[in-house]
């Protein structure tokens, strides 16, 4: 951008009265604070095409940066979508932009260009991005009315790497999108962050720069439309060149420790995992007074732990804590993950019915774990508990359960279920916490007269007090319908949930 631009900075931009107005954006570098678009066309590449994608579009991005410096922008963005896109399924593409990007993309938003775009009644995006990677963030999460971005060309649900006519939206093909737009119509504000972003700026009424300050801080998830309660992709942090090289160079070492872990928590003594897992560099925390073991032998039903469910490993890292192995009922696990898992797994069919007399059983055998919200929630929210569990025992144990990554997600609604815990285990150090919280109290089951609904929010409540998450009543259908587009069986079509299920604890 040039020094000196005939346009004043965003900051002098008043954002009172502008609910009819109309505001034409850029996006990165100015609704977004980073000007690189780099790190997410590596989302969608690793997202997509794995790591060898992630390195042909590693290798490729110096060559994008020398065209994007020496000869034109449009011709460096050229390079990034055929490196990222050639060859990809338009679904896949579609997936993540719906699943992965918007997560990554609300954390990067800029506080003076979003203010004044959220005061506008009609928003506009221009960007050089394809349209296709940013208009479900923008359009779902953002309210933008209209998003003209770049075109890919496509053969047979397929991207060939190219783009449609006019080419990238840069410059004066802006312009020239936004005057075939609003034709005589003149947007009342233009926002950019370069001197290419001049030419549409200057066909609205009033324009403003977004001068680069990489210090300022994103706007806060609470003050976005919507929270961002569920998301996909494996990778934790946003890939920039130099995140991507570490990805990619620690993958294979992180995969042999990864196996290593596996094989320690599946093949070692329960009393010795926890020890192991420190020794691996797995940190395991214990907070909190766990029950004796029921004894089977004097009539004593088994306790059954009702957990809060950040991943699969949620119930081995339970037994990891009580030193012994607790079964546990599983709504959908993948076959791998039952074959190494060294506790016992005892899938859920969805018949009522069918399922409290099979729990019923494996507690007169004894204790038994269970995550009542059927599906994880990387976010601090806690998902709606099923209530039948309530109906089945008195003998409920609350557990607050937290895990933390460095690196990747140890859970996925659209890919391979079964790389799961090898994800999780190739975090550098991961991390998980058991908090046992007090059993409930008699007068607070459904003996004393409580029904299973109420004594499910109430052990809802209290996990989400101890860990300060807040209550929602989504579900798994929910969460599935959002990120894959099915409610986690069968196939249907999207839907769009709405922030208003949330709830206060």
């Amino acid at each position: 951008m040039a020094n000196k631009t005939p346009f004043p900075t965003v900051d002098k931009c008043s954002s009172t009265g502008r609910d009819k107005h109309t505001v034409v954006t850029d996006m990165d570098g100015t609704l977004l604070r980073g000007r690189s678009s780099f790190p997410y066309f590596a989302l969608i590449a690793f997202e997509v095409g794995g790591i060898i994608r992630l390195l042909f579009l590693l290798l490729a991005s110096p060559l994008a940066g020398i065209l994007y410096y020496f000869i034109s922008e449009s011709a460096g963005i050229k390079v990034l979508i055929f490196a990222t896109f050639s060859g990809m399924r338009v679904s896949d593409i579609k997936s993540v932009a719906r699943a992965v990007l918007p997560k990554f993309y609300c954390a990067d938003l800029h506080p003076e260009s979003w203010r004044v775009f959220s005061s506008c009644g009609k928003r506009c995006v221009l960007t050089a991005n394809p349209r296709i990677m940013v208009e479900p963030f923008l359009k779902d999460f953002l309210g933008a009315d209209m998003v003209l971005g770049t075109e890919i060309s496509t053969f047979k649900g397929r991207a060939t790497g190219f783009v449609r006519h006019p080419g990238v939206l840069v410059g004066k093909n802006k312009a020239d999108a936004m005057k075939n737009t609003f034709k005589e119509a003149q947007p009342d504000i233009g926002l950019g962050d370069r001197h290419t972003d001049i030419p549409f700026m200057a066909l609205c009424k009033e324009g403003y720069m977004v001068a680069p300050t990489p210090e300022v801080k994103a706007v806060k998830s609470d003050k976005l439309p919507k929270p961002i309660i569920f998301h996909d992709g494996r990778l934790v942090h946003k890939p920039t060149p130099l995140m991507a090289l570490l990805t990619i160079l620690w993958i294979p070492i992180g995969f042999l420790l990864a196996c290593l872990r596996v094989a320690a928590g599946s093949l070692l003594p329960m009393p010795i995992v926890y020890y192991a897992f420190w020794a691996l560099g797995v940190r395991v925390t214990i907070k909190g007074t766990p029950p004796p073991p029921a004894k089977k032998s004097t009539g004593q039903s088994g306790v059954l732990f009702v957990c809060s469910h950040r991943s699969l490993l949620d119930p081995i890292f339970l037994s990891t804590a009580l030193g012994r192995p607790i079964p546990a009922v599983t709504y959908s696990v993948s076959r791998l993950s039952e074959i190494i898992s060294p506790i016992k797994t005892v899938r859920l069919s969805r018949d009522r019915a069918t399922d409290a007399s099979m729990i019923k059983k494996l507690l007169e055998e004894g204790d038994l774990a269970i995550c009542p919200e059927g599906t994880t929630c990387r976010e601090p929210f806690l998902l709606r508990f099923s209530a039948l569990f309530a109906e089945l025992t008195d003998q409920l144990v609350p557990v607050a359960m937290v895990n933390r990554m460095s690196m990747f997600h140890g859970t996925t609604a659209r890919g391979w279920k079964g790389m799961d815990p090898f994800y999780f285990f190739m975090n550098p150090s991961p991390a998980y916490e058991v908090n046992f919280l007090n059993k409930l109290p008699m007068e607070l089951t459904c003996s004393s007269g409580k029904t299973s609904h109420e004594v499910a929010n109430y052990i809802q409540r209290v996990i989400a007090a101890t860990l300060s998450y807040e209550c929602t009543s989504f579900t798994r259908k929910d969460k599935y319908l959002a990120l894959a587009g099915n409610d986690g069986s069968v196939v249907q079509k999207p839907a769009v949930i709405k922030a208003n299920k949330v709830m206060g604890c």
